[in-house]
């Protein structure tokens, strides 16, 4: 069941205590059009990247969920992207003043308060959807353990199975997005931390803005005092809704947990965005889609310089998918080792820097620019392109204002990446 995207219809901000850092930070909402996904900036830094939400640029990290491209970082954002995905709030542009999220009462529902005051709106473009077609099981070494299984409902459906110290309701957590009910049953829950954990916490650095308000401590001398029932076991669900937002399409499956924490919910995200991307190269249809007539009326380029064969996939002038079928019988390969064939690297760069130029023609096609390739940075070639392989483009904006524009560009075989580099792009009038 598909849907149309949403944004907010004006800004909105609010400002509170980072939970682990204990400063404060400003956040600032902004509507962003359709297929942008929820992009987060740094405002306290001179020239930040964009870091998009999604699976692609988590990093590694401690009871939290951080994002990172090169040094740009921001994390805790888990309670904001739940906020979202419980409201199927899609695209958003997040100013933000430190490293990481306020923590405010440690749960999503002063972020469902901001989104509220920004004016959810409905845009004209429909959600990407992906459904779960096998049951599959992850497992890490703590003995935790989420199965993924086709949906029996609407939607995304999580049950949660916890483990507490003894003193603390146990019982299971049972939630459907498709119900509606997500600032009622999930919102409200707040983060919480054993009793036992708290002096290694703090050890770590983390835990400097947490308070008796914003975190639940379970099984200490005195029995918490929550505001609501199994109120750590849905805050539980709650992180798990953050982190699949960072798939970028709405799920449909029954997700099953037991003590599953960040580490696993984000091995899952991981998983489910690579099979989105399979599905896209099966030809699924997933938002705009050019063949090769659109391509070459798109780019100047013809053969034997045409690089792209089609795009499977534009999401706003944000991030671009093409595909390029390596042929024996193109030119470059009766003089570039002839013997033993291998695509040339810089004609991998060409072939991203031509679907950048189709990414950026929605941002300056009525703005009488011209992006044109100016520096080439963090080049690497990871492994051989041959004749038969099929080339699979990435490009993400990473930067765009009025003079230039940073983009992360990937090509891939398979799930193997072959090539991948920083493309800067000087922006001129085309008069």
């Amino acid at each position: 069941m598909t849907r149309r995207q949403k944004s907010i219809k004006k800004s909105a901000e609010l400002e509170g205590i980072a939970l682990h850092s204990g400063e404060k930070v400003q956040v600032v909402v902004e509507p962003a059009p359709p297929g942008t996904g929820i992009v987060f900036r740094r405002s306290d830094q001179d020239d930040p990247v964009d870091i998009s939400a999604l699976a692609d640029h988590l990093t590694v990290s401690q009871r939290r969920t951080v994002l990172r491209i090169g040094n740009g970082m921001i994390g805790m954002v888990e309670h904001l992207l739940a906020a979202c995905h419980g409201l199927g709030v899609d695209n958003l542009f997040v100013q933000v003043s430190g490293d990481e999220l306020p923590g405010m009462d440690g749960s999503s529902a002063p972020y469902c308060d901001l989104l509220r005051r920004g004016v959810l709106v409905e845009q004209k473009e429909d959600r990407k959807q992906f459904r779960v077609d096998r049951p599959e099981v992850f497992r890490d070494d703590s003995g935790a353990e989420l199965v993924v299984l086709p949906p029996t409902g609407e939607g995304l459906t999580i049950r949660y199975f916890p483990e507490y110290p003894e003193g603390v309701d146990a019982a299971p957590v049972l939630f459907d997005l498709a119900a509606g009910n997500f600032e009622e049953e999930i919102a409200p829950a707040r983060t919480f931390v054993q009793a036992n954990e708290i002096d290694k916490l703090l050890a770590a650095g983390l835990g400097k803005g947490a308070t008796a308000e914003n975190t639940v401590v379970l099984g200490g001398e005195d029995p918490p005092s929550l505001r609501m029932n199994r109120e750590p076991t849905r805050h539980k669900v709650l992180d798990i809704l953050g982190d699949l937002a960072l798939v970028g399409a709405d799920l449909h499956a029954d997700v099953l947990a037991h003590r599953s924490g960040h580490n696993l919910n984000q091995i899952l995200a991981r998983h489910l965005r690579q099979e989105l991307d399979v599905e896209e190269l099966r030809g699924e249809d997933y938002g705009v889609q050019f063949d090769i007539q659109d391509v070459m009326r798109r780019l100047p380029h013809r053969y034997p310089m045409m690089l792209i064969d089609r795009v499977i996939e534009v999401e706003g002038f944000r991030r671009a998918v093409g595909i390029k079928n390596v042929s024996f019988n193109e030119p470059m390969f009766q003089g570039h080792f002839p013997g033993q064939p291998i695509m040339p690297g810089v004609l991998q760069l060409e072939a991203l820097a031509q679907l950048t130029g189709i990414l950026m023609q929605r941002k300056l096609e009525n703005t009488g620019m011209l992006g044109v390739l100016a520096a080439i940075d963090k080049v690497r070639f990871r492994g051989t392109v041959v004749p038969g392989d099929q080339l699979r483009l990435e490009v993400e904006t990473l930067r765009l204002n009025r003079n230039r524009a940073l983009v992360k560009a990937q090509a891939k075989v398979g799930r193997r990446v072959v090539s991948e580099a920083l493309l800067s792009f000087a922006l001129i009038s085309s008069a």
